[in-house]
């Protein structure tokens, strides 16, 4: 499986990352242990969402779509 998922900061609540992985519990350990250049500035990290894939292309185009400004505000209203 594929996840896609958001991440909310505990720390600054109104940073919000999304992300996509095979394996969704090593890279939140990762978010939060600094390990990530993108959400090192924002750390501790929580799980908002994810949402599984079997096929990695359909994870892929649904974590480009929720970095869109539509997608964005999708997440927001119905994600979150």
């Amino acid at each position: 499986m594929t996840y896609v998922y958001i991440l909310q900061s505990i720390a600054h609540p109104a940073e919000i990352y999304t992300g996509l992985t095979d394996d969704l519990r090593n890279r939140l350990k990762e978010h939060n242990a600094g390990e990530s250049v993108h959400t090192r500035k924002f750390m501790p990290w929580r799980l908002v969402t994810y949402l599984a894939f079997s096929e990695p292309a359909k994870a892929v185009a649904f974590e480009r779509y929720l970095k869109s400004a539509s997608g964005r505000a999708f997440a927001n209203k119905r994600l979150r």
